[in-house]
């Protein structure tokens, strides 16, 4: 009688993963048709030295995204989690006014030298989202999995969900048929 119940919930578990498969290949399918806008996914590269040769920071690209809020989608279906986000732009002299202000001005380069276009917007530091019953159950990311029921999670540090299958379905709307002024 123990176990009965860990079966039960394995197999809510893996038909609410089916569903999330099935709701992303329907996502890609209509993005992909509307020709909506997509960004670039990248690995960052810190600055390193090779062979006597300094090599600066590079954001090296890793694929295509469209941003859906809190999850990023790509042409296969994988869902990453909204990172660090920064747009191409060329090199113009260091300003010194903090450190902070630095740092992203040296993530926009890198960005140029991963081969972005300028003004091109670049999300890295995007983990991918394991789309496994067990990777989802106990995530701490913004998808998880709870009673056989896929939810997002708006923030980290928000407890509050909200069910994947509308807030995905609202958030391809957006980007197939955007509002009027957007």
């Amino acid at each position: 009688m123990g176990r009965y119940p860990l079966l039960v919930d394995d197999a809510r578990d893996e038909k609410a993963i089916d569903g999330i498969r099935v709701l992303l290949r329907d996502a890609v399918e209509r993005l992909d048709v509307a020709g909506a806008r997509d960004e670039g996914l990248a690995v960052f590269v810190p600055r390193h030295r090779r062979m006597l040769v300094t090599r600066e920071a590079v954001l090296r690209p890793a694929g295509r995204v469209w941003r859906l809020g809190v999850l990023l989608l790509d042409r296969s279906g994988s869902l990453h989690a909204t990172g660090s986000i920064t747009r191409a732009a060329e090199s113009n002299r260091p300003t010194f006014q903090s450190v902070s202000a630095e740092t992203r001005r040296e993530l926009r380069v890198a960005a140029v030298r991963g081969h972005f276009a300028v003004g091109e917007t670049v999300n890295y530091d995007a983990p991918e989202i394991d789309l496994s019953a067990a990777g989802l159950r106990g995530a701490g990311g913004p998808l998880v999995l709870r009673d056989g029921v896929a939810l997002v999670r708006w923030s980290p540090a928000a407890f509050a969900t909200v069910p994947f299958g509308p807030y995905l379905a609202e958030r391809v709307s957006l980007l197939t048929d955007p509002p009027q002024g957007a």
